[in-house]
């Protein structure tokens, strides 16, 4: 008997069939949260285990002798400690491409705000500002198009790769960074430092590491044209988020949109969030969920599980 328990239903959505994961087991439990203290009593007698963002600690995978396999409901697998599950023989699977188009369209959704000052001029319609005007439009907000604007992308693997494809059918040049300080610079990639330079927009797709930690800091940001709009749908610590609003304070650069920020959920009185330039926007880590995506993610994960059982 196979006994299947997903730990963190909340971090899936209620909009989604999960019959492709249900289906799997001959014992299925679904819980909409788990506390850390709850894991074991849930799991005691699982063979499967399938999370999205749940900590699981060599303390808590030591104490579930059933364990066999644990699905991650998601791309990384930080949250898991990959050594102790490899000691006690844990298989860890996880789900890769499932939302591709998903987050390029939500780049791009970010990035028409910015350009077409989709934010004051919002709040133009809200302050009933328009039934007051001497004519017929408001031409308060200077808007641009993407068509000749130069998209530089840091970080070129299939999310790279997917924004390029839309940014070429707007019109728009394309540069790809080369990893900072690297000595050789691949075919079709320019520096990183030449990237920020030359580019209208800057949109960041690598993943977080080590080495990549701020690469958005004072100094990348200093080098970036004033009329340049920053993107980030990735990881929040890729930006120093205090030079990103100090840079947004004095127009260093002309605006930014991100999805992610370096703690989530966020603190109230996070900086970025206080601020009232119309020149930031901010969305709470959807660029991954459009509902298709968290669809494609379960049956991905269910084919995977499958192939365990």
């Amino acid at each position: 008997m196979n006994k299947g328990v997903l730990l963190d239903q909340i971090t899936l959505g209620q909009d989604i069939d999960l019959a492709p994961l249900s289906d799997l087991f001959d014992s299925w439990h679904s819980f909409k949260t788990t506390s850390p203290e709850q894991i074991v009593e849930r799991c005691y007698d699982a063979q499967f285990i399938i999370t999205n963002k749940m900590v699981l600690t060599e303390q808590l995978l030591t104490a579930l002798p059933q364990l066999k396999v644990i699905g991650v409901a998601a791309t990384g697998m930080n949250n898991i400690d990959l050594a102790c599950a490899k000691k006690l023989g844990i298989d860890v699977v996880n789900v890769k491409g499932y939302g591709d188009q998903s987050v390029a369209q939500h780049t791009f959704t970010l990035l028409l705000q910015l350009i077409g000052r989709a934010r004051p001029y919002q709040a133009y319609i809200d302050n009933n500002d328009w039934p007051n005007s001497a004519f017929f439009s408001c031409l308060d907000f200077t808007t641009y198009e993407l068509q000749d604007k130069t998209l530089g992308i840091v970080g070129y693997g299939r999310l790279g790769q997917a924004v390029a494809k839309i940014a070429r059918a707007f019109g728009m040049s394309v540069m790809i960074a080369e990893r900072p300080n690297n000595d050789v610079i691949r075919k079709g990639r320019v520096p990183f430092e030449t990237l920020l330079k030359q580019s209208d927009v800057v949109t960041l797709h690598c993943p977080l590491t080590a080495d990549n930690q701020h690469i958005i800091d004072e100094n990348a940001l200093a080098l970036m044209k004033p009329s340049a709009l920053l993107l980030n749908t990735a990881r929040g610590p890729l930006i120093d988020e205090q030079a990103l609003l100090n840079a947004l304070t004095h127009n260093s650069i002309a605006g930014a949109a991100l999805d992610v920020l370096s703690q989530e959920p966020p603190p109230s009185n996070h900086p970025l969030l206080k601020y009232q330039g119309d020149n930031l926007i901010i969305t709470p880590h959807i660029a991954w969920a459009a509902k298709e995506a968290r669809q494609r993610l379960v049956i991905m994960l269910a084919n995977n599980l499958s192939k365990y059982l």
